[in-house]
């Protein structure tokens, strides 16, 4: 498995990181000859910071990755924020790590949501 920026050797975890980064980062329609690749999160991040936006954010954040990560079962989804950086904040997704290579096991990992994110 490989970093998308670097070419670095990743691992299993930091690869799945980067695939859903790259999920949640891609406005649906925008991929050439897969155009219902991504989520609906990119239309959301310049909504009204409310709680009707954070639910279409974790529904479209869960929508998107049980159609497009089957490595992942998501269980709760929620958000961490930094007050010294405005306009960032980060996903934590808590659900069970589907290997292939192994028994399912607990999942816990943190995403930077914002336009331009990368794992």
């Amino acid at each position: 498995m490989m970093n998308a920026t670097t070419g670095a050797r990743i691992d299993a975890i930091n690869h799945l990181r980067q695939s859903i980064a790259d999920i949640l980062s891609t406005p649906i329609g925008t991929r050439t000859m897969r155009r219902d690749y991504g989520s609906l999160v990119p239309a959301l991040i310049d909504q009204p910071d409310n709680l009707l936006t954070q639910t279409r954010v974790f529904s479209a954040i869960h929508s998107a990755l049980m159609r497009w990560e089957p490595r992942i079962s998501v269980q709760r989804v929620r958000t961490l924020r930094d007050a010294t950086r405005p306009g960032f904040a980060e996903i934590e997704i808590t659900g069970i790590y589907n290997s292939e290579y192994g028994q399912p096991k607990p999942l816990r990992l943190s995403v930077p949501i914002a336009q331009g994110a990368t794992a």
